[in-house]
């Protein structure tokens, strides 16, 4: 069920696989610690890049809408992890609402929504799927891109709580990553919102997640002692931005010129023969949208009209105001002669599978999550958790170990960013 990997498997990325193995006691030891000092997400997911020189995490999803891509036989996994993660927010829980995003014709989206659902009612809940979509005023069958059906039903207002008819949950799961906003209907709710509100893209920002992991694998980096950059990305932000007016364009060049630098620095320190590159992404918003690949701050000056009207609007139509400028980390994964990432799912505080996302029309330095890409679904053997100590660094399940391992530091900072930014706080 694990593909074949065409990773270079030597230089730094191997010693600190190795150092990730010799070190599993205290790496697992300092997780447990943190899971005692915040809570984990309820779930996410993860994409990572192994540039077979560095291993880093570049997003962090905390709406997953994958969890079809995941490989069957570890649904165990999901369902164990679901009961904890249930049982932390909702102990007495035995009803749950799940409200997903509103395309009701991403049919493939929809297959993600009945996996996820699947999930959850293993896990011992009764579970009923509610819509926020005008469109949906009466329970509404739709059909996913396999022949499962889902029945949606309008979601209804009575008092401060959520129902459908027939229908009060303790619970109310989003698969809404609320990028066009928080409706009126899911505001001052009494019952259990999962994840909170200030998890949307509404009001969450990239920039606020990857300054936690600046703070996460900082500290990991000590504990294991390994130079962080091995596992964090740098990045730098702008504000202001207009791509339409070509307000902020000296703001983009600056940025881009110094990491340009500092990634140089490093290549040079490591002995790596690539040209350094920086991403550029809107510091709010999902679904691959908002995003480039700049070499050069001329890069940032010389956009035609495509890569304006690309660069200006995200999901929901949303305007592009604030960017992320983060280093690019080169993919050397490939299945099949097409460019790979290894995307990492995650529920509570366990990792429970992935998948690669694949890419047959982009290059090592380009943005996957595009149009074209599917998906290959990946065991991670023992769920990256349990390495086999006694085998090569290379070896299948220490591979995923280290991927499970930096996905947990993103998961941990995603943690942190959410108490830093609850208003409630």
């Amino acid at each position: 069920m694990v593909p074949h990997l065409t990773t270079a498997l030597n230089g730094p990325l191997l010693d600190l696989e190795k150092r990730m193995l010799t070190a599993m006691p205290k790496i697992e030891h300092w997780f447990r610690g943190q899971w005692l000092e915040h809570a984990s997400p309820f779930y996410a997911s993860v994409d990572l890049r192994n540039a077979g020189f560095k291993l880093a995490p570049v997003d962090t999803n905390l709406f997953p809408g994958g969890f079809n891509n995941l490989n069957s036989d570890f649904q165990p996994l999901c369902v164990q992890a679901a009961m904890t993660a249930v049982e932390k927010v909702c102990p007495e829980a035995h009803r749950l609402l799940l409200i997903p995003e509103n395309h009701t014709r991403n049919i493939y989206y929809l297959r993600n929504v009945a996996a996820l659902h699947t999930i959850l009612k293993q896990a011992g809940l009764d579970v009923r799927i509610g819509s926020l979509n005008p469109e949906i005023t009466e329970p509404t069958t739709l059909d996913t891109q396999d022949g499962h059906h889902l029945l949606l039903e309008p979601v209804k207002r009575k008092g401060n709580r959520l129902v459908l008819e027939g229908f009060d949950s303790c619970a109310v799961l989003l698969n809404n990553d609320l990028s066009g906003g928080v409706p009126e209907i899911l505001q001052n709710i009494e019952q259990n919102l999962i994840p909170p509100l200030h998890a949307g893209w509404a009001t969450r920002r990239k920039s606020n997640h990857f300054a936690a992991y600046n703070r996460v694998a900082s500290e990991f980096a000590d504990l294991l002692e390994i130079d962080e950059w091995l596992l964090n990305p740098y990045y730098e932000t702008c504000s202001g931005i207009d791509f339409q007016a070509r307000t902020g364009e000296d703001c983009l060049a600056g940025k881009v010129e110094t990491l340009l630098a500092k990634i140089g620095e490093k290549y040079r320190q490591y002995g790596v023969d690539q040209e350094p590159f920086v991403i550029v992404k809107a510091d709010a918003g999902t679904y691959g949208m908002g995003i480039m690949t700049v070499k050069s701050p001329d890069d940032m000056r010389d956009l035609n009209r495509k890569q304006r009207n690309k660069m200006s609007v995200v999901k929901e139509g949303l305007q592009v105001s604030e960017v992320i400028l983060q280093e690019g980390v080169y993919t050397f994964e490939s299945i099949n002669d097409a460019v790979a990432e290894p995307v990492v799912y995650m529920m509570d505080h366990f990792v429970v599978g992935g998948f690669y996302r694949v890419h047959t029309g982009r290059a090592i330095d380009e943005n996957l999550n595009a149009p074209g890409m599917h998906f290959v679904p990946l065991a991670f053997e023992a769920s990256c958790s349990l390495p086999d100590v006694s085998s090569a660094p290379d070896a299948v399940p220490n591979r995923f170990y280290a991927y499970g391992v930096v996905a947990r530091l993103a998961l941990l900072a995603a943690a942190i960013e959410l108490e830093e930014t609850d208003p409630l706080n």
